[in-house]
């Protein structure tokens, strides 16, 4: 495993797992995983798993279930408005039965800045600011993790500029939202990015 993408997640399998693609002649398989958040509420999110990995017969809706590996991310075409949509799964590594984890979702990223952050206040007064991290892997390919940073974290996150090299200890979390389409039909959504606990600037050794 890369170093510089680390994700380990506990938690409920909570659903049927069915295929997902196929590349060459190995078999993806992609099924969703309930972690419980301190608040008691839960994060819904997304697993993908090689045939080679695991017997797919012993993952099944209501498994208890531990999943480490790397968050990937891939652009999905819609073919009916012409658009892209950046698309994050958690791709396993390892997986056991074992859930007795202290902390049920841990990520660590090391990775660059790829667009200008995004400082913004919500209504109540909280500080936030979103981050784009490009990390990453082997064949000269990245992963494109949305992240955001609260309070102290946000006002040093605002400073960055794109391609500054930064390393983050966050979770990852499931959001839902409502998108209205020109034909006035709602669509719910759900929308995966990193909640930031710890942010570090790599400074460069001259």
């Amino acid at each position: 495993m890369q170093e510089n993408n680390i994700i380990n997640v506990s938690g409920i399998v909570n659903n049927e797992i069915c295929v997902s693609h196929k590349i060459y002649s190995e078999t993806f398989y992609s099924f969703d995983i309930k972690v419980k958040r301190l608040s008691e509420t839960f994060d819904i999110l997304p697993v993908t798993v090689s045939e080679k990995l695991v017997d797919v017969n012993l993952i099944s809706k209501g498994n208890q279930i531990n999943v480490s590996g790397q968050i990937r991310s891939y652009n999905n075409y819609n073919i009916n408005d012409g658009k892209t949509k950046l698309i994050l799964t958690i791709f396993a590594r390892q997986l056991n039965f074992d859930t007795t984890f202290k902390n049920p979702n841990e990520v660590y990223l090391n990775g660059y800045i790829c667009k200008m952050p995004v400082y913004r206040t919500t209504p109540f007064g909280r500080e936030i600011t979103d981050i784009l991290l490009a990390v990453n892997r082997s064949y000269n390919k990245s992963d494109y993790i949305p992240c955001i940073a609260w309070g102290r974290n946000a006002k040093f996150a605002s400073r960055l500029n794109i391609a500054d090299n930064v390393k983050i200890y966050a979770r990852m979390q499931s959001r839902e939202y409502q998108k209205k389409l020109v034909t006035g039909e709602i669509l719910n959504k759900t929308a995966y990015e990193l909640s930031i606990s710890k942010l570090e600037l790599n400074k460069i050794e001259q």
